[in-house]
């Protein structure tokens, strides 16, 4: 799997505040504690200070290291018993004051033996499904919600259900031998639907899912090229980036960004980047397959039309559909 490099910031900020909000806690706890028993006050300290000139002992002691933690342990083991016990009196449980930590086997570091730890995967899937729900609402856009019954012609529902079932079989089998996809059809047909859809399965077994509009990774691409010292320049790497290394890039809406020169080499460098590295992508269109062919240069032409799986979206516009069913 490839980190995505956003999600996986957010995803350690996420590890980094719960570190913070165990540590409030354990202050919180330590002012309760201490006002009802000033005793566990000096013996919290006693050990505090023990444990600390023993690490700094350990420290200079070299390979007596070991001799100097044991001389000292039986002696702490002591005030931690007595702690328990004037806890235990003064209505607490007894580990009221232990350490506390959301995930004991990295201890909200969000690393173990230098591996990421699963408390963190975890994290970057909630991140990651975040994201692409401020994009997709993936939500309600999902595969048991896909309605085959707007598609009114049962040639075009028989169509589509094959397509649905392609969909599926993608988002469930995803990997790296996994083929692109290419969605032609109008609008309204369910291409974003099912890019959605495809992204919440993808996402959720833990690979690193991208989605934007062609508009917008075009404008990324541009504004590294010809702003590279505005402000945004530096937002714009980090998302082209993101675009050439996700493990699947969902591209909307091909055919309505700006086609010049610069663009078209954008693009051809976004596709065939990916193509190489062997990362998946999945572009959907409003175009037939000649108007790409019209609209788009050979080296474009040839890798989209060659070397994706080409999905056809039939029917009417759900939308009219939808609307025309809520006017009886």
């Amino acid at each position: 799997m490839t980190y995505d490099g956003k999600v996986l910031a957010l995803a350690r900020e996420a590890v980094s505040q719960r570190k913070v909000n165990n540590a409030r806690e354990g202050n919180i706890r330590r002012e309760r504690a201490f006002e009802s028993a000033p005793e566990l006050a000096v013996l919290d300290a006693e050990i505090r200070d023990i444990m600390s000139r023993t690490s700094l002992d350990a420290l200079r002691s070299g390979r007596g290291a070991g001799q100097a933690v044991r001389a000292t342990q039986a002696r702490v083991e002591g005030l931690k018993q007595r702690r328990s016990q004037l806890l235990c009196e003064a209505g607490f449980p007894e580990n009221y004051l232990d350490e506390l930590v959301t995930c004991p086997k990295c201890r909200d570091t969000g690393y173990v033996l230098g591996e990421s730890c699963s408390c963190l995967d975890e994290l970057y899937k909630i991140e990651q499904t975040r994201l692409l729900t401020d994009m997709l609402n993936i939500g309600q856009q999902c595969f048991e919600n896909f309605r085959l019954d707007y598609y009114e012609a049962a040639p075009d529902r028989e169509k589509m259900a094959k397509v649905l079932n392609r969909c599926k079989n993608f988002a469930k089998s995803f990997d790296e031998n996994s083929l692109n996809l290419l969605f032609i059809g109008s609008a309204g047909l369910g291409k974003t639907f099912l890019s959605a859809s495809i992204a919440k399965v993808v996402s959720e077994s833990g690979f690193s899912v991208v989605y934007d509009t062609c508009v917008s990774v075009m404008e990324a691409f541009e504004t590294q090229k010809f702003d590279r010292y505005s402000d945004e320049a530096s937002g714009s790497a980090s998302s082209i980036k993101r675009y050439l290394s996700c493990d699947l890039l969902i591209l909307d809406d091909l055919g309505t960004e700006l086609t010049t020169v610069f663009t078209q080499s954008a693009l051809y460098r976004l596709i065939n980047t990916r193509l190489i590295d062997h990362k998946k992508t999945i572009i959907s269109t409003n175009l037939t397959e000649d108007e790409l062919a019209q609209r788009y240069a050979q080296p474009i032409k040839s890798r989209i039309l060659g070397e994706y799986k080409i999905q056809h979206f039939v029917g009417r516009d759900i939308r009219e559909v939808m609307l025309d069913r809520q006017l009886g």
